[in-house]
């Protein structure tokens, strides 16, 4: 970045609370071991929100560890438990039915709903949360919200929900899946390192 004259921008706050009720809340079986050694290992996942002149978008997304990649997402006007569960479902139809996966996420009413929390059971999936308060326990998924609010939507102004979906879908499934970069995979994007690994 400093050979190229790049610097990060910080991220902005002052964003909606999460006011639902909570039901099932899990110990931290993650215990931030943001590694895997195989895909479909462990899964992080939580969700955003982005402002448009129609209001809230709010973004859903599953990344595997292993990769980093993200295997499932799903986007709402609305900050219901359906939008988290549609992102785990997207990551299951893409990635098969797991086999002895964690996934971790935050102890939002999203993730702690009956409708979620039976997604998860009917498909054999071990629950993680982080603890109350503590954001560093889903360190590996602030940061991918972190480069997508950073690269791509920090600075626009959205007129529509469609237009800011159009570009989370586009840095996602164009960018940040098969061509941005990560130290953590030797400079390789998601995908080039699963195909490197043989498993993509």
């Amino acid at each position: 970045m400093q050979a190229q004259g790049l610097r990060a921008r910080p991220r902005r706050r002052g964003l909606p609370k999460d006011q639902g009720e909570r039901s099932v809340i899990a110990g931290n079986v993650l215990d931030r071991q943001f590694t895997a050694d195989r895909p479909n290992q462990k899964w992080v996942a939580d969700f955003t929100y982005i402002w448009t002149a129609e209001g809230w978008l709010y973004v859903a997304a599953v990344v595997d560890l292993f990769s980093r990649r993200v295997v499932g997402w799903s986007m709402s006007d609305t900050m219901t438990a359906q939008i988290v569960t549609d992102a785990l479902i997207m990551a299951i139809w893409r990635r098969g039915k797991p086999d002895a996966l964690l996934h971790h996420s935050d102890q939002g009413s999203q993730y702690t709903s009956e409708q979620f929390q039976r997604l998860m059971a009917d498909n054999g999936v071990t629950c993680s949360m982080s603890r109350s308060g503590n954001v560093w326990d889903n360190a590996a998924m602030e940061s991918f919200f972190s480069s997508l609010k950073t690269e791509r939507i920090g600075k626009k102004v959205y007129r529509a929900r469609a237009q800011a979906k159009a570009d989370v879908f586009d840095y996602i499934e164009c960018f940040y899946n098969p061509t941005r970069r990560h130290s953590t995979l030797g400079y390789l994007s998601p995908i080039d390192f699963e195909r490197e690994a043989g498993v993509a």
